[in-house]
């Protein structure tokens, strides 16, 4: 049996694991869908100013060029996951993806400024069913512990394809022009297309759906989903940030070939590699990296990169100590007994020697995250499942935080301790799941208020977290 055919003790094939031949080309097939979908989707952002010359009009109408294309994908996004619940994730994607190549290769000789809108937003429209389906098939075919890292790899494709769309377009369009900018980058997403239809393994574990069952419960989700207030204002904090994120590069081209700036525009759109910045920085201070040992530390790294972001850019850091992993010497991450003490040791370190160039510290990153894939779920180490894993890593990773920040303190009294937190909110898609959903909910201010002391025998989730093995005797005393 090979590492592909992982089956459990009912004889049910458990999914792709990391490793075998399989998932290497999901990961791949992947990477090219989401190469070939967001190039094609941003790679006008780049000539937009061309666009705007070429047909005589403003800034801001040119702009709709994305903006067309961001509609049809947003609209198309629920069409496209319903069709893929009858017709299987696979051939929704595969028939979306040559869609919108096809598409993509017509829309950039469109004859007058209305017909080329018209053709992005079918563009997007089409774009719209990878997105939608990708997580669901990768969640269908990837074994439980293996899918964050098989979404990283989507992810990154569709980082990198944003990226390339642009750069190819604008590349091409200072020599031929941005119409042949733009359609060669569609000849590259097609080709990434092509090698998806061609890698992607074969659905196993796609079941169909009832096309009756399936609508009535979209219908009633959504119903329920678009009559909170809370979800709505999830919405539009998505809706505001997104479009605020996409504007700004819309008019980045304009500002910078224009003067009193007048940048050449083959260097203006290397402009878009700031694109990759988030990428770059929104990680961690890679613990296991520096803690290479109990006592044992190696800093030139760290050491490096706090100088340079600190005293060549000017930024105040906030230094994110513990990211969802631990060094590899805890044989059991964050159920190690020796965990707490671990991570006290490096925070304490930590705060005395960046004293005075870092005093922002999170002492770790998203308990409710962390306890939910290390614990609950079984995907990151310590790989536990259950409540009662959830809860196992909950009351080790609260003790390490307590533990943090008094080092941190003692060792930097001017320290600011920054608590970063995940949070949901649940809504029940049947009347026998409210309960589930309150639960759901409630539990996410639970490592917040354990740490702050608040779960005493009144508290609403005090008997629950009573009833977890083993006995939560860190937090009773």
């Amino acid at each position: 049996m090979t590492r592909a055919e992982v089956i459990d003790g009912s004889g049910e094939w458990l999914g792709h694991e990391r490793g075998s031949v399989r998932y290497r080309l999901l990961l791949a097939s992947l990477f090219c869908v989401g190469v070939a979908t967001f190039a094609q989707l941003y790679s006008p952002q780049a000539v937009l100013a061309s666009i705007g010359r070429g047909f005589g009009v403003t800034a801001s109408s040119s702009a709709l060029v994305i903006s067309a294309s961001t509609v049809g994908l947003a609209i198309g996004v629920l069409p496209w996951a319903a069709a893929s619940d009858r017709w299987g994730r696979l051939r929704v994607m595969s028939i979306a993806v040559l869609g919108a190549t096809i598409l993509g290769l017509l829309v950039p000789w469109s004859p007058s400024f209305p017909l080329l809108l018209t053709g992005r937003f079918f563009e997007g429209l089409m774009i719209g069913g990878a997105p939608a389906v990708a997580l669901a098939y990768l969640g269908e075919e990837v074994h439980a512990k293996d899918t964050a890292r098989a979404a990283g790899t989507y992810v990154a494709g569709t980082t990198v394809g944003g990226l390339a769309g642009r750069i190819i377009a604008g590349s091409v369009a200072n020599v031929a022009g941005w119409r042949l900018g733009v359609f060669v980058v569609a000849l590259v997403c097609g080709a990434a297309a092509i090698a998806f239809v061609r890698l992607a393994p074969r659905p196993r574990r796609f079941v169909r759906a009832d096309r009756g069952d399936r609508a009535a419960r979209v219908s009633a989700r959504l119903g329920q989903n678009l009559r909170s207030p809370r979800q709505l204002v999830l919405y539009a904090q998505g809706f505001l940030l997104m479009g605020g994120f996409v504007a700004l590069y819309n008019f980045f081209g304009f500002r910078l070939t224009a003067a009193p700036l007048s940048v050449p525009p083959a260097v203006a759109e290397f402009a878009f590699v700031a694109y990759l910045a988030g990428t770059v920085t929104s990680s961690g201070v890679n613990w296991p990296r520096v803690h290479t040992a109990p006592h044992e530390f190696d800093w030139a790294v760290l050491d490096e990169r706090l100088a340079y972001a600190t005293e060549d850019l000017g930024l105040t850091v906030i230094a994110d100590l513990v990211h969802y992993g631990t060094p590899t010497w805890l044989d059991d991450s964050f159920a190690d007994p020796r965990y707490p003490d671990a991570v006290a040791e490096f925070a304490g370190a930590f705060a005395e020697r960046y004293r005075g160039l870092v005093d922002h510290i999170t002492p770790l990153n998203e308990p409710v995250t962390t306890a939910s894939f290390c614990g609950l779920r079984g995907v990151w180490p310590p790989a536990l499942t259950g409540w009662d894993g959830w809860a196992t890593v909950v009351l080790g990773i609260v003790e390490g935080m307590a533990r943090s920040i008094e080092a941190i303190r003692a060792a930097n009294p001017e320290a600011v301790v920054v608590h970063v937190e995940a949070s949901a909110l649940y809504a029940a898609g049947a009347p026998h799941l409210g309960d589930l959903a309150t639960h759901l909910e409630s539990i996410g201010t639970l490592p917040t208020d354990l740490l702050l002391g608040r779960v005493t025998p009144e508290h609403e989730l005090y008997d629950w977290l009573v009833s977890q093995e083993p006995p939560p005797s860190a937090w009773t005393d």
